[in-house]
């Protein structure tokens, strides 16, 4: 069976944080993603084209958790980047900020420059060359 889904691509992506005001300056403040919308279990920031939203965290999550990409599920998200200065500017911004990452790599795979950084309950992103 072929369901032949047809999509004009993602609607919007939703993350787990352990401390919503961390995660709202990190995202707004830090990162300078344009906030849409508060409410005290759930805030919302556009990305390119893209919302996310972060919610706070629920009875059933641990206090200490912290993302792990190699549990099933999500692994990391990549946002498009179309300049190489860019992509170094941001990469540097990254560090100067406090903000763990690997700096600029290759990913040999695709053939694709990349830096890759943690939000801060690990959640795995890249600003990626398209």
């Amino acid at each position: 069976m072929n369901i032949n889904i047809k999509t004009t691509g993602v609607h919007h992506v939703a993350l787990r944080s352990t401390d919503m005001e961390r995660s709202k300056h990190f995202y707004t403040e830090t990162l300078g993603f344009k906030l849409l919308m508060e409410t005290p279990a759930l805030f919302l920031f556009q990305a390119g084209s893209t919302a996310f939203g972060v919610r706070a965290p629920d009875a059933e999550t641990p206090s200490a958790d912290k993302f792990n990409p190699f549990r099933v599920g999500l692994d990391h998200i990549a946002l498009t980047c179309e300049d190489e200065a860019e992509l170094e500017r941001v990469a540097k911004a990254l560090t100067e900020a406090g903000i763990e990452n690997t700096g600029v790599k290759m990913d040999e795979t695709l053939g694709k420059r990349y830096v890759a950084f943690k939000d801060p309950d690990r959640i795995a992103w890249e600003f990626y060359m398209a």
